[in-house]
């Protein structure tokens, strides 16, 4: 079991060396780097914190219910392909660090162990962050919605003004649906309440401190009674914090759309979009080979999917291959054109050949190989599907041929319904 231990505090000190380095990152930014370069560092070092947070908890609880860590501490993944959608989630939600404070229940039971001067010391962290989790939630609860007072001069922290009137049922001017439908033009924080709004501000701010601190003193805690006291180094970092300092691999810098499109750049556009559409009309081009139009549903649904993820990837990658300067812009538009045509004008004969009717693939398999030199052969015959089977009848007056599954848009081939067909086919090795 130590070893165990020992292994996941070392990962843990890790993850906590990691949101300090976070920290410490966004810090020493120069005012003159990039926006870009700044957000993905922010978002870095928010998901760190929640990372070291998360992960601080579960050795906590196993270390309570006296039993093995986990084998990879809890963290977050970043998808390479994902990952400018994943600086943005983080960047408005603090890299889920709210998810990841304390909920009360385990707060309760850390007050449920036996009483231990380290483990009062993680209580009282996870108190401070159950603090800065209500001031988070409840900041906007202090505001209300204010008749600003026209003649009187104006204040640059509460306007001026008297209280709007509540709507009927709720009184409590700080109620969602009194911020929602203010009966008034202006929102302000309550003048009686600004001393507590304060202290919910500077809780909810202070949840990165607190955050930290909380970690702190789990690592703590666990080198005292799971490693006789003796602090491991830091193990394997996995996670955000590996991200650090890293900003242009994980959201490398991308052109963006030009304000306006030149006719190369806008050819490049048209061929791009002309492939979509093509690709968009596979499924339909084949369910309807297929005979699938009573699913429609199943057919528009994967079509609508290709659409979706052709736009995406246009908006994606267009500005980058649209770089070209003068007619060398329009080179990727051209080549995607050719690519669309071949794929429009390919995916009809390429449905017929996978889903042929039944005359079809009578021509294919039998009329034109084995009987093309018999009286079977498709000048020479009489053919009609009734009810899943072919009867083909000569006109020479030769043995009609029963064939099955007849049936539009199968792919199964036909087969010898009777003996009577068997024997005509083995006579012309069929």
């Amino acid at each position: 079991m130590s070893g165990s231990w020992h292994r996941a505090i070392a990962d843990l000190r890790a993850q906590g060396g990691a949101a300090r380095a976070g920290a410490e990152r966004v810090d020493g930014l120069d005012v003159g780097s990039s926006r870009e370069v700044l957000f993905t560092a922010v978002a870095v070092y928010y998901a760190a914190e929640a990372d070291y947070l998360r992960s601080a908890q579960a050795l906590l609880r196993a270390h309570l219910a006296d039993r093995l860590p986990p084998r990879r501490l809890p963290v977050a993944r970043m998808w390479p392909c994902f990952r400018d959608v994943w600086q943005e989630r983080a960047q408005n939600r603090l890299g889920g660090l709210w998810r990841a404070v304390p909920a009360p229940a385990a707060v309760a039971r850390m007050r449920e162990a036996a009483p231990d001067p380290l483990l009062e010391s993680v209580i009282e962290q996870a108190e401070a962050l159950r603090a800065s989790l209500h001031g988070h939630r409840q900041r906007h609860r202090l505001y209300e919605s204010y008749i600003p007072d026209r003649d009187g001069p104006m204040d640059e922290v509460i306007g001026r003004g008297r209280s709007a009137p509540t709507l009927p049922g709720f009184p409590d001017p700080g109620h969602p649906l009194n911020r929602a439908f203010p009966q008034s033009h202006g929102m302000r924080i309550q003048p009686a309440r600004l001393a507590e709004f304060d202290q919910l501000m500077d809780d909810r701010y202070a949840v990165h401190k607190r955050a930290i601190a909380f970690g702190d003193a789990v690592v703590a805690l666990l080198v005292a009674h799971r490693l006789d006291g003796v602090t491991p180094q830091a193990g394997r970092l996995r996670g955000a914090g590996r991200w650090v300092a890293r900003e242009e691999a994980l959201a490398p810098r991308r052109p963006k759309w030009p304000a306006k499109l030149n006719v190369f750049q806008m050819a490049t556009l048209a061929g791009a979009s002309w492939l979509v559409l093509a690709c968009a009309g596979l499924p339909l081009t084949f369910g309807i080979r297929a005979d699938l139009l009573s699913h429609g549903a199943w057919l528009f649904t994967p079509a609508i999917l290709i659409a979706c993820t052709g736009v995406g990837i246009i908006s994606r990658y267009m500005p980058k291959l649209i770089q070209a300067p003068g007619p060398r812009a329009a080179v990727p538009g051209i080549a995607a054109g050719l690519v669309a045509l071949v794929v429009w004008q390919g995916q009809a004969p390429l449905a017929e050949h996978f889903f042929a009717g039944p005359y079809d693939r009578y021509d294919r398999e039998y009329a034109n190989s084995c009987l093309a030199a018999s009286p079977y052969r498709r000048d020479a015959v009489r053919a009609t599907a009734d009810d899943g089977v072919l009867v083909v009848t000569p006109i020479s007056g030769e043995t009609t041929l029963r064939l099955g599954p007849a049936k539009d848009g199968g792919t199964h081939p036909l087969r010898p319904m009777d003996q009577a067909t068997r024997k005509v086919l083995d006579q012309y090795g069929c």
